[in-house]
């Protein structure tokens, strides 16, 4: 948890009722200062803990995340509006991040280079105190994406939620606590981007900044960072190509488009938002994935088979619309929609547009809800000249029975993580991160740990 002042009280809203449920204070920059000093203290005493015993607490938390499941996903429903059956899978995956680099710490090994002249070796030495910034659209997961693998290397976090989505962090710094993680090693500050985000972001003692969220503000953590030439990772926006060739199982693609880009409302950075389909079968997709989205049961969130929830505000609802409108179509046109309920809450329908210039706002922007575009193309050239005609590059779907293609495709898409018929994009195992405008670094896989430690090498002379 976190000690110190705090400037303000902010109200919790949920999204699918559209009532406050509960407030957090927010904390403010002599509350920042103190954790990163706390921190720092705690630094010295864990970065000395033997890599061994990093892993068995780290495991012990896993078990405690396990135990509190439910309970975690509860609070990620009210908070964010997830469904229950998406929450349940993020707690699960908390869990799961925090074994995987429970395991990996101890294989994190250094070299033995041979030199002339004596013996040279490498070895990984922790950062120091790791800032975490998380946004609210996966707000537990993403937090455990740094945790996990920050403590694994001996590092300390102070972690800010977003003003939205502070429930589940707060919740799993409790966890971390009553595992015996000690004191200082995980702290979470609830607080405005502006006060404890900037604070960390330019704080001397924070060596690291991990920022998931908008390109625009991943452009002033870089610039806040670099005055101390801080290490950064940022995870940013997408506007992600869905490619589907004529000789694809077109069946299959069209029945599963709708997970590719409604998932989580459409509030995901990986959400295949541009479907590219091939102008042979372009009609006969359409036929395809209209029963597809309509069958997309949008509703309360709580219920077991709710498959989208609310997007996670009022004001976040309005951004979507605006993307609806005759100036952002510019030309393109909604061809169908699914259905949202009428009731409280911030619902928006599933919505299917039509863009044959894929040059128009709406097939550009990233919506961040659930508005996906189709546009046709001729040919594989034509299929990966829209695709990478995006200033964004981190994730995407391709749809094709020729491995050849496959591979050519997958090869000139400028994306970070791509998948052949399939929509998966993150596994805690392979590493996740984009190019271009959607981030720098990469996240979670076996060389996750580098990202939080610093080579050190070592001569030894024996002459």
């Amino acid at each position: 948890m976190s000690t110190g002042t705090s400037e303000a009280v902010h109200e919790l809203v949920d999204p699918s009722t559209g009532q406050v449920f509960t407030t957090v204070a927010l904390h403010d920059t002599a509350a920042t200062d103190g954790a990163v000093s706390r921190a720092a203290a705690a630094f010295r005493r864990w970065s000395a803990v033997a890599p061994a015993d990093r892993a068995r607490l780290l495991r012990r938390f896993a078990d405690a995340v396990d135990a509190d499941a439910e309970n975690l996903a509860a609070l990620e429903v009210s908070e964010a509006g997830h469904t229950l059956a998406g929450a349940r899978w993020e707690a699960a995956n908390v869990r799961d991040v925090l074994e995987y680099f429970a395991g990996a710490v101890e294989r994190h090994l250094g070299d033995q280079i041979p030199v002339a002249g004596g013996l040279d070796v490498t070895f990984h030495e922790p950062l120091g105190v790791v800032g975490v910034i998380v946004p609210w659209n996966f707000p537990m997961p993403i937090a455990g994406w740094s945790i996990a693998p920050a403590l694994a290397a001996g590092n300390t976090v102070v972690l800010k939620p977003a003003e939205q989505t502070p429930l589940t962090a707060l919740r799993l710094a409790e966890l971390a606590l009553q595992a015996g993680i000690p004191e200082g090693v995980l702290q979470v500050l609830p607080g405005r981007g502006s006060v404890v985000g900037a604070r960390l972001v330019e704080h001397e003692d924070v060596r690291k900044i991990v920022f998931t969220g908008s390109t625009a503000v991943g452009r002033q953590v870089m610039a806040g960072a670099a005055r101390h030439v801080k290490r950064v990772t940022l995870e940013l926006g997408g506007k992600s190509a869905n490619i589907v060739f004529a000789d694809s199982d077109l069946e299959r693609a069209a029945a599963t488009a709708p997970d590719g880009v409604f998932d989580n409302a459409g509030q995901d950075c990986c959400a295949r938002s541009r479907i590219l389909v091939q102008r042979s079968v372009h009609d006969r997709f359409l036929e395809m994935l209209e029963p597809a989205v309509k069958a997309v049961r949008v509703a309360d969130p709580r219920t077991p088979d709710a498959q989208m929830g609310p997007l996670i505000s009022a004001a976040q609802r309005e951004r979507v619309a605006s993307f609806l409108t005759d100036d952002a179509l510019g030309g393109a046109e909604v061809a169908f929609t699914g259905t949202a309920p009428a009731g409280p809450g911030f619902w928006f329908r599933p919505t299917v547009v039509l863009a044959p210039d894929p040059r128009v706002r709406v097939a550009t922007e990233e919506v961040f809800g659930p508005v996906v575009t189709v546009t046709p193309f001729e040919d594989e050239a034509d299929a990966v000249r829209i695709a990478n005609d995006s200033r964004y590059g981190l994730s995407g779907s391709i749809w094709t029975r020729d491995l050849g293609r496959a591979i050519r495709v997958s090869r000139a898409v400028e994306a970070g993580n791509l998948s052949v018929n399939s929509h998966s994009s993150v596994r805690y195992c392979t590493p996740f991160g984009g190019v271009k405008e959607s981030g720098l670094g990469r996240e979670l896989g076996p060389r996750a740990l580098d990202a939080f430690t610093d080579v050190k090498n070592v001569f030894i002379s024996t002459d």
